[in-house]
């Protein structure tokens, strides 16, 4: 995973995700480039906060061999910037 992408757990609910992008774009917003110090070689700054706020990891229960969530709840993955490759990594700690 690139540090400007995020892992997230919630409901996949119909326009939840378009209700994050409009909330972190106001968080956020991408433009203009300039209101960021980070911002010159890369204009991607506020895909760094989006992630920072979302989250980079979550933690899972296994019970009886499966993903013990809630009734809607799934893992999300949250691309900001979209630029690079990506790389997964799942850990398995307990018995």
């Amino acid at each position: 995973m690139h540090i400007t992408a995020s892992v997230f757990i919630n409901d996949d609910e119909s326009g939840l995700h378009q209700d994050y992008e409009t909330w972190l774009e106001k968080l956020a917003p991408e433009k203009p480039h300039s209101q960021y110090h980070h911002n010159g070689y890369e204009d991607n700054a506020d895909a760094h906060l989006k992630r920072q706020i979302m989250g980079r990891e979550v933690v899972v229960a296994i019970s009886n061999g499966k993903l013990d969530f809630g009734p809607w709840e799934q893992i999300f993955y949250g691309e900001f910037d979209g630029k690079r490759p990506k790389r997964y990594l799942i850990k398995v700690i307990g018995e």
